[in-house]
């Protein structure tokens, strides 16, 4: 080529188009099909939505709990979108599948029914139920107790890897719940090594009462434009005998802290840190949420589960 020549993209063959585009990413995929009538042929086709789903993609669907209900997808790129879109049930019902639109990254939910809660097997203090607003068939409702403490765990060869995720504990609560006033829990997520070594992951303090607002970081200036969606979902907050106002709770000084925040889906979720997966085949990741130490009775905390996804910001 001549110096000072230009190069015309559009006179690349199809085939050679889709070669560069299934090197990107799906979202540059989907800005390339407005340059012309060949990129938008190439970023629509098979070898290029290939490559964004994933390797283990086959048995990933096969574990689905009903895999003969799935659609018949017309090519990749639509069973790409609908995985962004539709949680897939999977593992007998223990958790969800999804992917991350933008890169094309796993993401899961363990449902409740595979987390560790202590005394979650008994009757008097752990309710097991249906809820139309999960993804699961049943979720976990607290009826009373004074040790709150919640394990999981999950393999990391299921998770993408080389990539940074956040874990999040997915709950909300009941008309009449009680409790959680002003309550701190401990969170922290670590990486545990198939030898049975594990990290130390940080440790972390969160508000389980969304209305707790740490007046000491700038969570004060969001919460004042997020009140009244937490009291429309919490309405017991609002009747509880020391319940704040919005502007009560901006100046009301407390120890720094988390609080959980709206999602998506209606419920609620608190992050509980990060992790970077680089431990391919030989790791698990392990996530706790512990509220031991003030002994007060608690009750109406609704746990759909705990989701891993990736971190927007990696």
């Amino acid at each position: 080529m001549e110096q000072g020549s230009i190069f015309d993209l559009q006179s690349l063959p199809e085939g050679c188009v889709s070669n560069i585009l299934s090197l990107t990413s799906p979202s540059d995929a989907c800005r390339s099909s407005v340059v012309s009538s060949i990129f938008r042929s190439a970023a629509n086709s098979d070898s290029v939505w290939e490559k964004f789903l994933p390797s283990d993609i086959h048995k990933i669907l096969s574990s689905s709990v009903s895999p003969s209900s799935l659609p018949n997808f017309s090519s990749k790129k639509d069973l790409f979108l609908y995985l962004c879109d539709n949680p897939l049930l999977i593992d007998n019902g223990s958790k969800t599948f999804t992917l991350e639109k933008r890169s094309g990254k796993k993401c899961y939910m363990i449902g409740a029914k595979e987390l560790s809660i202590i005394w979650g097997d008994a009757p008097r203090y752990w309710e097991w139920r249906p809820d139309p607003d999960s993804r699961f068939s049943e979720v976990a409702k607290l009826l009373r107790v004074c040790w709150l403490e919640i394990r999981g765990k999950m393999e990391t060869r299921l998770l993408s890897p080389n990539t940074m995720y956040g874990a999040y504990i997915v709950l909300k609560f009941t008309d009449k719940a009680y409790g959680f006033e002003d309550l701190l829990a401990e969170v922290s997520v670590k990486l545990a090594s198939g030898d049975g070594g594990a990290e130390e992951g940080e440790v972390k303090s969160v508000y389980l009462d969304p209305r707790s607002v740490p007046s000491n970081t700038g969570a004060h200036r969001q919460q004042r434009g997020i009140n009244r969606g937490i009291f429309r979902l919490f309405p017991w907050s609002a009747r509880s005998s020391n319940a704040l106002n919005p502007e009560e709770a901006v100046r009301d000084p407390r120890p720094e802290g988390q609080v959980p925040r709206e999602r998506w889906d209606g419920w609620m979720e608190i992050d509980m840190g990060e992790f970077f997966n680089d431990r391919g085949d030989d790791g698990e990741v392990e996530m706790s949420l512990l509220e031991v130490k003030r002994g007060n009775w608690k009750s109406g905390l609704i746990i759909q589960g705990i989701e891993l996804r990736p971190k927007e910001n990696q």
